[in-house]
């Protein structure tokens, strides 16, 4: 008699199927994000080294490309840009995002109405935000305008082409629509602190502000580490805000690495300095993130 226990060639087939199918059904993705993603920054990157103009060009010529970028005036001018630009919008959202969180802490009346008010602007694309306050902060159609049409006849507000402060415009639309998304991370930081903490300092007669600077915020010192490292990160590749809200200028009193590498690379010819510049961000962004990550992991295995 056969040996009712060996399993059949369909039980084997059906099991194979449950181990790999997983696998299967992954893959296709998994390789075109390698293809796409992980195989065009290998090729950016030699092309940094290369001899590329107008076209890709595989020769390689070492640091030709990287020596062109540093002595490029519009790349130390986006460098100061992204300097004040980043400083000012990691600031003010880190800021604004905590008084926020404090304020709708507080248990106070239509908190759900206002959270959602405030978490509105990051669900808008930046093309959008920046093409929304473009038309709010146009002198000949928005604030200005209405506020001389209310009476204000000396009022002005050309902030969005005078190109020594044009640079904060594009601070104030990126804050307006990041220091939402920040009070978000500050308020979940805030409702995971152990009440009976506070309660214990309350009773002892602690006020309300040594509370929130000796107990509370110190406390919030991971989420603090989370915004900054989303912030860095959005600013450094800010590019869809900038394009759509002074599309880099006037002049280029706006631009930032981002606007310069698209600008090099696709329509002054000039790809390997492009790509120069795009390596550089990737370093940038990776000197920031990677670090984070090998602490968050190391602290986890622990």
């Amino acid at each position: 008699m056969k040996n009712s226990n060996n399993p059949k060639p369909a039980d084997k087939t059906i099991a194979w199927l449950q181990t790999q199918l997983p696998k299967l059904v992954l893959a296709p993705s998994f390789s075109i994000i390698l293809l796409f993603v992980y195989g065009f920054i290998i090729w950016t990157v030699y092309l940094s080294f290369s001899a590329s103009r107008m076209l890709p060009n595989y020769e390689w010529a070492g640091w030709e490309q990287w020596e062109r970028l540093w002595n490029t005036l519009t790349w130390q001018t986006a460098l100061d840009n992204l300097f004040i630009f980043g400083v000012l919008y990691i600031v003010l959202c880190l800021v604004i995002g905590l008084l926020l969180a404090i304020l709708l802490d507080q248990k106070i009346r239509l908190e759900g109405g206002l959270r959602t008010l405030y978490l509105y602007p990051m669900a808008l694309s930046f093309i959008v935000t920046g093409t929304a306050w473009k038309w709010f902060l146009n002198p000949g159609l928005g604030l200005e305008r209405t506020m001389q049409e209310w009476g204000f006849e000396k009022f002005e507000f050309n902030w969005l082409i005078d190109p020594d402060m044009a640079i904060y415009t594009v601070v104030i639309a990126g804050v307006w629509q990041a220091s939402g998304f920040v009070m978000a991370m500050f308020l979940a930081g805030l409702r995971g602190i152990d009440s009976e903490i506070l309660h214990a300092a309350q009773i002892d007669g602690a006020p309300t502000w040594k509370i929130y600077t000796r107990i509370i915020i110190p406390q919030l010192g991971p989420v603090f580490m989370s915004a900054l490292i989303v912030l860095v990160h959005l600013a450094i590749k800010s590019f869809d805000l900038v394009i759509a809200l002074t599309g880099g200028g006037p002049g280029n009193a706006t631009a930032l690495p981002a606007t310069f590498m698209y600008s090099y690379s696709f329509t002054r010819n000039q790809i390997g300095v492009g790509a120069s510049s795009a390596v550089f961000m990737l370093i940038t962004v990776a000197a920031i993130i990677v670090p984070y990550l090998y602490s968050e992991l190391k602290g986890s295995k622990k």
